[in-house]
């Protein structure tokens, strides 16, 4: 298995991709090629030329949430590839989001038409493929992250309510389990994960001056303690001295991932 960044907030030093607030993964395993979220525009696209890869070879398209930072470049990739299934919750197409960061703004993404035989829909945790598993619908028992306070969906009477991201679905494949944002928070998505979870890779909604120090070297220690053999991969949301804070307590375990050429 291996996986390759082709859209994320930070590169390597001397990286000739390019940069955005955005998360895009091709995932290659024995059986599948799956993206893992198209980021906020055709950036991933580009990289992935500069990369030498071609995209029109993607079987499984995965949309983690409803936020245009990772379902903003399903329309391009639909544009070039006629054949790649779309795995992603159904209310995350029809959902409309804000957020109140830096003042009030829409994070909803504009969303292609999905012929019906390449649509997924999913709305709770199954097998969508040989090796191929959706969670859905996480129990919040954990902690959320505090960064969510921000993130509003607009409920049918229009009015700006509290997202509970019951439109986040995560995605397992042998042992690598990708958590898009963890809007819905990393213990509860491990927790609500039936099968051994060897690696973790994606963003973990931790931004900086969010969560104390405290809060992290605690959730750095029952990830160390309830999850000894799990190597975890994050970027995009995750900030830089929450990372730092992190790692000083689980070293190795922890790794950060960017854009690499």
């Amino acid at each position: 298995m291996r996986w390759t960044v082709l859209s994320d907030n930070r590169r390597s030093d001397g990286s000739k991709l390019l940069t955005e607030h955005g998360l895009s993964i091709l995932l290659d395993t024995e059986q599948h090629r799956i993206l893992l979220d198209t980021g906020a525009s055709d950036l991933f696209i580009r990289n992935a030329e500069l990369l030498g890869i071609d995209l029109d070879t993607v079987d499984y398209v995965f949309i983690s949430h409803g936020h245009n930072d990772h379902a903003g470049g399903l329309r391009y990739l639909l544009q070039q590839n006629n054949r790649t299934k779309v795995i992603v919750s159904p209310e995350a197409m029809v959902g409309h989001y804000y957020s109140k960061r830096h003042g009030l703004h829409s994070l909803t993404a504009e969303w292609p038409d999905v012929p019906k035989e390449r649509l997924m829909a999913i709305d709770e945790t199954c097998e969508v493929a040989p090796d191929i598993r959706v969670i859905a619908r996480v129990p919040h028992v954990h902690p959320m992250p505090k960064g969510n306070e921000y993130l509003m969906v607009e409920d049918k009477q229009g009015n700006l309510i509290q997202d509970d991201f019951r439109h986040e679905i995560a995605l397992y494949v042998d042992g690598l389990l990708f958590t898009g944002c963890a809007h819905s928070g990393l213990e509860n998505i491990l927790a609500a994960c039936p099968w051994n979870v060897r690696t973790v890779v994606g963003g973990f909604h931790l931004l900086d001056n969010h969560e104390s120090t405290e809060e992290l070297v605690d959730l750095a220690r029952r990830l160390m303690e309830n999850y000894p053999d799990t190597r975890f991969f994050t970027s995009h949301c995750t900030g830089d001295n929450a990372f730092a804070t992190m790692r000083a307590v689980m070293g190795d375990h922890l790794q950060r991932f960017g854009l690499k050429i």
